[in-house]
């Protein structure tokens, strides 16, 4: 009741559906599964939504495959060109163990090398097939790269000696930035999603606490969410951020249509101009 936009968040969250009523996966940390509490301070989720959320929402998004599209010249549409022996020493992967661990499954069962139950709870048969396909590959050379941290993934799809990898949304953005062209590519067995919010520590009391509200209330009222937008993530609050951006903005990135005029990165850089492609 006290977060003024509640009713505007998207319901993912609070729902665990799209707007159109489709349920969302319910495969690892699916948020629905974690958002609410049964009581202020309880230690276990609720299984439906109540007046105490564990945090609130702010930015969500689903990682995909980087390309370089003029280095590859064919279409791209499966996790599992990821291991294609096409791209020797040319892929690389996430090397952070928590998400990175997520892309090689997404590789695996598109490839028809494991089926999993969930690839967010693997079993330890699972990881460990998982884990020695990764060694095989790694031993043939297929990888350039075990990327850590962001610009080192813009800087080895920028310069070419990648051109197909993990990547993350704003990365490819600023590859774009650099004038080189860079597709974050859709893969018909989806993508890997994550989202992201704003809690409270539970001794913060009194006018902190006030103040605390007063910040989610002030991130989810556009500014913030128009920022992300721009960099290709998506603000939980998705109606206060569209009134922060201009219609040929939204459009290009919120709609996927092709931009009638420049489209800058979040911190003004052109990125596209009129008549390029959408992302």
């Amino acid at each position: 009741k006290r977060i003024k936009y509640y009713d505007d968040i998207v319901p993912i969250f609070t729902k665990g559906e799209l707007p159109d009523g489709k349920q969302v996966a319910r495969q690892g940390t699916a948020p629905i599964k974690v958002s609410y509490l049964p009581s202020e301070f309880d230690k276990t989720f609720a299984n439906e939504p109540t007046q105490w959320m564990t945090l609130i929402p702010t930015v969500y998004n689903a990682d995909t495959l980087g390309i370089r599209p003029d280095l590859i010249n064919r279409p791209i549409d499966s996790w599992k060109e990821l291991l294609n022996p096409e791209f020797k020493s040319k892929a690389a992967i996430l090397n952070i163990p928590s998400i990175g661990i997520m892309d090689a499954a997404m590789v695996m069962e598109a490839s028809g090398e494991i089926r999993y139950e969930d690839k967010g709870n693997m079993t330890r048969e699972e990881i460990d097939k998982t884990i020695q396909v990764l060694i095989d590959a790694k031993k043939q050379k297929q990888f350039r790269a075990f990327w850590k941290e962001f610009n080192e993934s813009v800087n080895l799809m920028a310069s070419g000696e990648v051109v197909i990898q993990s990547m993350w949304s704003p990365a490819v953005t600023k590859v774009r930035q650099m004038g080189v062209p860079c597709i974050y590519q859709p893969l018909k067995e989806g993508y890997r999603a994550w989202a992201a919010g704003l809690g409270m520590p539970k001794h913060v009391s009194g006018k902190k606490l006030d103040v605390c509200y007063d910040f989610i209330n002030w991130y989810l009222s556009g500014w913030v969410g128009a920022f992300l937008n721009r960099q290709g993530y998506y603000t939980a609050v998705l109606s206060t951020a569209k009134a922060n951006m201009d219609a040929a903005e939204w459009d290009y990135w919120m709609e996927g249509k092709p931009s009638q005029g420049d489209i800058v990165s979040p911190t003004g850089d052109k990125i596209e101009g009129k008549d390029s492609n959408s992302r």
